[in-house]
């Protein structure tokens, strides 16, 4: 008997990828994830939702975003040819919008009112008010102050779409705060509002669900690369924090013999609290709703993390990503902030493209590994542009010169 296709296989009805995922929330919470997991069911099989998606996709966002050769990197570094799949030419300017469109499209067919979400660089609050522009409805987006401070322009943006920016000043005032916080507002309005998870972490469905909204990129990837190049890449790769620019891409090539490496921040270092590379260094258990790998604390509760990319800055990951480390699927490598930060502005000055902050991470890898590989080509998922990290890259590293 033939196997099924990754993608149909996992996560099982219960959100489980093996041993990581799940649901682990308050009754009131479980009963509202069920109730958006049986509309998710129901719409994805609907060639009207379907459609609509395709159409918002190719008008509104600009889809499909280009595969780039980076020519000049690739003769600079004299190794591995070097491919950029362009989400930074995503409408909003990162891959977000993926699966905000289908978040607030699904909002709308529930009869939601409002959606609640979380941001940390502020891409994904950027794109979830785009889509709530788009489609009328309300939007609250909380965001930790020190992310506020860094990432000022997706700020202004966000309130330019008509979104109301909640700051978050508890705690380390960055990503997991914002999570707590929004999620603690969606708990109060369960009935008029949705909580627009921003990566493939949280309770089922949010990990299979914002998958499937982001495979789109790997779609693509896959058929471009092989009409570019008349073969598949030898090396996939993306940054990951909790990882849905990463499981975009990797669905496409997840059938076949394709490595695929996912990038955690090293940030300044290997001691807990200098980085967020929770695969590299943390352990098995539960934390906003859902089961997977974890940075503790000598406590066991979550511990302090740190990112120069304000989008990787995630004590945790999300689950499939945690299973596929597990079965040796995927692969985990680290780059430290001085690593992306040359990325960013080798990229910038080589190829006249600013990458995010989070994206140069892998940037930074693939500039690493290039010059032993001759003869290989990697694909790097260039997940975000940098419009939104220039004043905060000017004022600590000025021009890069």
């Amino acid at each position: 008997m033939q196997q099924k296709p990754y993608l149909k296989e996992y996560p099982n009805a219960e959100g489980f990828f093996g041993k990581f995922g799940g649901s682990f929330v308050p009754d009131a919470v479980k009963k509202a994830m069920d109730e958006i997991n049986v509309a998710y069911d129901l719409i994805a099989q609907n060639s009207d939702f379907i459609t609509e998606l395709r159409k918002i996709r190719k008008h509104f966002q600009g889809r499909p975003t280009p595969i780039y050769f980076a020519h000049n990197l690739t003769k600079k570094y004299g190794g591995a040819g070097i491919y950029l799949k362009r989400e930074d030419l995503n409408h909003t300017g990162a891959h977000k919008l993926n699966h905000c469109m289908g978040e607030a499209l699904l909002a709308k067919f529930m009869g939601k009112k409002k959606l609640i979400a979380e941001t940390g660089a502020g891409q994904h609050g950027v794109a979830i008010a785009t889509a709530a522009a788009y489609f009328g409805l309300e939007c609250e987006i909380h965001m930790g102050e020190v992310d506020i401070a860094k990432e000022h322009p997706n700020v202004i943006r966000m309130k330019i779409l008509g979104a109301k920016v909640i700051p978050v000043s508890f705690g380390a005032k960055t990503l997991k705060e914002a999570v707590d916080s929004a999620f603690e507002a969606y708990l109060q309005d369960l009935d008029n509002s949705i909580y627009a998870i921003g990566s493939v972490v949280g309770p089922h469905p949010f990990p299979k669900m914002v998958r499937d909204f982001q495979a789109i990129i790997g779609v693509e990837s896959r058929e471009q690369f092989l009409e570019m190049t008349g073969e598949l890449p030898d090396i996939v790769t993306a940054c990951v924090g909790g990882g849905s620019n990463a499981m975009g891409i990797f669905s496409g090539f997840i059938d076949d013999c394709v490595e695929l490496v996912g990038i955690e921040p090293l940030g300044l270092g290997s001691k807990l609290g200098q980085h967020a590379a929770s695969l590299s260094y943390g352990s098995e258990g539960v934390m906003h709703g859902f089961n997977s790998i974890i940075l503790k604390d000598s406590n066991g509760e979550p511990a302090p993390v740190y990112s120069v990319a304000s989008g990787l800055d995630y004590p945790s990951v999300g689950p499939e990503h945690a299973y596929l480390n597990a079965i040796k699927r995927t692969k985990v490598a680290t780059i430290s902030d001085k690593e992306a930060i040359d990325a960013f502005f080798e990229l910038s000055k080589n190829e006249g493209i600013i990458p995010a902050i989070e994206s140069s991470h892998a940037v930074a890898y693939a500039l690493k590994i290039a010059p032993e590989l001759k003869g290989k080509k990697i694909l790097v998922n260039l997940s975000g542009r940098g419009d939104k990290d220039i004043d905060f890259i000017v004022e600590k590293y000025g021009y890069g010169e």
